[in-house]
């Protein structure tokens, strides 16, 4: 069902040896890190006795897509909670997600803010029966132990470098243990701190391992020598245009014949080759960067920003 993950060569500078972990490789529609956040969670859920999951996600959520495509997979019913009670149901997201089987929730942005409120799921349990939860993201224990298998066959490096979002994936990298530093690129504008959740869960996985959030300062700094997650190359934010985002992903495209998504992985190698050319690891150092896949979010970002990218 699974192709195995191949690890592609890219020369990205003269002084560093460096390849990229194909994750969207893995599956043509549970790509990426979406299915190590969720294999744990599926296996949980059925040792529980659930055959129905409920998630949450926004209108172009890959974590949704993803969900939905393993809920038919595996052959559990599927609920959606999607933020944005006027999302449109004909975008590529929420139209693949039909397609795989889930049902979908519309909620108001105020309302979804609500997903962690015991009564809130219990509202929605009358409505839909027993399901199994998986947070947004897959952002809970399951989602980091699975995460600590990417890097199983993949020990060989000094860093490892993935796009960060919730901060599960970089959680379980870390907790993965494997001698490597750990550094995540945010793609959050504003994130000073790694999210509660994700340190709970390190904590609780590998509690002498942290990370921490560092911002321009590390332009200043000789190297990275600790795990941390940078917060210099998120740019404009989540999901919004940037011509250097762009230009990045066009490049790589051209030049490497490797498909990066606006939101996560271009960012990623944006932050990755800038560090590089600053030397800001050790020289001759062997570096991992994780493709985590979110192909399936360009065709919807290329619909909101057509204007531009026509360009």
């Amino acid at each position: 069902m699974f192709n195995e993950a191949p690890v592609q060569s890219i020369a990205l500078h003269p002084n560093y040896t460096t390849a990229m972990l194909r994750l969207d490789l893995l599956h043509a529609e549970i790509s990426g890190n979406k299915w190590f956040k969720l294999k744990e969670n599926f296996a949980l859920a059925k040792i529980q006795g659930f055959n129905r999951v409920l998630t949450f996600g926004g209108a172009f959520s890959n974590h949704i897509a993803a969900t939905a495509a393993a809920s038919k997979a595996f052959g559990f019913e599927s609920i959606g909670v999607i933020r944005g009670e006027d999302a449109d149901l004909n975008n590529p997201t929420l139209q693949l997600a039909v397609s795989q089987g889930m049902q979908l929730h519309l909620v108001g942005r105020d309302q979804y803010l609500l997903k962690g409120d015991s009564d809130f799921i219990q509202n929605l349990q009358h409505l839909y029966g027993s399901f199994y939860l998986i947070p947004e993201g897959g952002n809970n224990l399951q989602g980091m132990i699975g995460c600590k298998d990417i890097l199983q066959q993949n020990t060989f490096y000094d860093y490892v470098f993935c796009a960060c979002g919730t901060g599960t994936t970089m959680a379980g990298l870390v907790a993965a243990n494997t001698g490597a530093v750990v550094v995540g690129i945010s793609v959050l504008k504003g994130r000073n701190q790694l999210p509660d959740e994700a340190q709970r869960l390190l904590n609780q996985a590998y509690p002498n391992n942290t990370f921490h959030v560092l911002g321009n300062e590390i332009l200043d700094r000789e190297f990275l020598n600790q795990h941390c997650i940078l917060s210099t190359y998120a740019y404009s934010g989540y999901a919004r245009y940037d011509e250097e985002v762009v230009r990045v992903k066009r490049h790589f495209a051209e030049q490497f014949a490797v498909p990066l998504d606006f939101v996560y992985t271009a960012k990623l190698m944006l932050g990755v080759q800038d560090l590089l050319e600053r030397q800001k690891i050790p020289v001759g150092a062997r570096v991992l960067i994780i493709h985590s896949g979110g192909l399936q979010g360009n065709p919807g970002f290329e619909a909101r920003y057509q204007a531009k990218l026509a360009r």
